[in-house]
């Protein structure tokens, strides 16, 4: 097991070797090990790969790296994940950019029931501390199990794990560096309880520099572990965009509490509204309802023989109302596009009908219910 960490981990640590070529290594032998032990002009023959890399992969450097890695992992109690082992967290593990490899310290259950990412400005207001502060002890109240994810950075990150550690919710923060080292310092205590309540997850080995390009890339994690991202407060540029923006292109849900115009700290969010890259939320209950985590009081989605309508629809209408019917789970307009064979605009155009005739019900994120 631990020769196979090696190779994992050193998969990551190949000169020149990012995500994407590491996955079509992946996709080409099947397993770490088989990558190293395949001969460099076998290696150079794969698609994105060529001379200069297939050297690089046989060289003992990023072997001999992984191992003191893999070593300072077991020492320090840090668990390695690996993008095709069946732990490795099923909603990262969808998105199409999700690290190789990533490190975690902590007890949280990464793919337990209900997952929230909640985000927001570094320079955050005492409006949008109270709102992070009532949001998670009203979902709290609700759902005592879910596990809220953020960046542990100043403003609403840290509001909202400390918040989660107040109400005893589970909490994640994801760093932009090893988990030898934590920034802000200023953090350390409440890092310390989350190892506790929680933990820390990062997809960078120990002893790498603090670099701030790295804060923009770990957004994708934090956006990719959760079935929702909220963004709090944010100024009209800010990483919680990104991490807004990366959740929208991952077909997950958005949400945003909307401020005044004039207030700069609203900025991001009245603008990720105003795109209908988010759903304006303005309480705990609307993102339940909007999530269809109100599930005492929701509906059984209806069978084709209940749809009391379906006479009176075209025969494209009819097959996306029966396809709709038989899940128990909104749909995305690109998953139906998928299943029916109608164009995406043809769908748009389709379920705007339907909308307004009262037979579906539009969700945050393109998605779609009867």
């Amino acid at each position: 097991m631990r020769e196979k960490k090696i190779y994992q981990v050193g998969l990551t640590m190949i000169n020149g070797i990012g995500n994407g070529i590491a996955r079509q290594l992946l996709a080409e032998l099947q397993d770490a090990e088989a990558i190293f032990r395949e001969p460099p002009h076998a290696l150079a023959k794969i698609r994105g790969v060529g001379e200069i890399l297939s050297a690089e992969i046989a060289r003992t450097d990023a072997l001999r790296r992984a191992e003191e890695e893999v070593e300072y992992a077991e020492k320090k109690g840090i668990e390695i994940y690996f993008i095709g082992d069946s732990r490795y967290p099923k909603r990262l593990a969808e998105c199409a950019d999700a690290p190789i490899v990533f490190y975690f310290k902590g007890n949280a259950e990464l793919d337990t029931r209900k997952v929230i990412s909640i985000v927001g400005t570094r320079k955050a207001t005492p409006y949008g501390m109270r709102l992070t502060e009532q949001l998670v002890e009203d979902l709290a109240a609700t759902f005592p199990d879910l596990l809220i994810v953020s960046g542990l950075a100043f403003g609403i990150d840290i509001c909202a794990h400390q918040s989660a550690l107040r109400q005893g919710l589970p909490t994640v923060g994801v760093l932009a560096h090893g988990l030898d080292q934590l920034y802000p310092a200023a953090h350390r205590s409440t890092a310390v309880e989350m190892l506790e309540q929680g933990g820390l997850l990062t997809e960078h080995p120990h002893g790498i520099a603090i670099d701030r390009h790295l804060f923009v890339q770990r957004n994708r994690l934090i956006a990719g572990l959760s079935d929702a991202t909220i963004v709090v407060e944010s100024a009209a540029k800010g990483g919680a965009l990104i991490t807004a923006e990366l959740a929208f292109s991952y077909n997950r849900d958005v949400f945003a509490f909307p401020g005044r115009v004039s207030d700069k700290s609203s900025k991001g969010c009245n603008a990720l509204i105003q795109k209908s890259v988010a759903g304006l939320i303005t309480s705990a209950d609307d993102l339940i309802k909007a999530l269809l985590w109100d599930e005492a009081k929701q509906v059984k989605q209806p069978t084709q023989a209940e749809l009391p309508f379906v006479e009176e629809v075209s025969d494209e209408e009819r097959k996306v109302l029966t396809l709709l019917g038989k899940r128990q789970e909104p749909m995305h307009i690109e998953e139906l596009s998928a299943e029916t064979g109608l164009s995406l605009p043809q769908l748009s155009e389709l379920l705007l009908m339907l909308e307004l005739n009262g037979h579906v019900h539009p969700l945050a994120g393109s998605r779609y219910q009867v």
